[in-house]
């Protein structure tokens, strides 16, 4: 009778542990969806629709460096150094910079 007691209070805890688990895990899901929608509206104020598009033929290519130059582009804005929207040429001028910093970067071995 004891024995399944035990077993029954390790069930009711591990029900317990996987119910927090799922509730923390829906939670980091509701701030991820958060996050983008407000970088997605931060974006569509700071770029015109062309640069939008760009953007995202860029990230469908490489999502690591889109999400780079959004962020950048987003702290760019934040920091009030933006006069107006950025269009199609002036983002591609941005990324030709980008990748021209990348490419420099040489590690040389002894």
């Amino acid at each position: 009778m004891e024995e399944e007691e035990e077993i029954e209070e390790l069930r009711r805890r591990r029900m317990l542990e996987l119910q927090a688990r799922l509730q923390e895990q829906e939670r980091q899901e509701e701030l991820r969806r958060r996050y983008e929608v407000q970088k997605k509206l931060a974006l569509q104020q700071i770029l015109t629709p062309e640069a939008r598009s760009r953007l995202a033929n860029i990230r469908a290519a490489k999502p690591e460096f889109a999400e780079q130059i959004e962020l950048q582009l987003i702290q760019l804005a934040q920091a009030g150094k933006l006069a107006s929207q950025i269009t199609d040429a002036q983002l591609r001028e941005i990324l030709k910079r980008v990748q021209k910093r990348k490419r420099e970067i040489r590690i040389r071995r002894a």
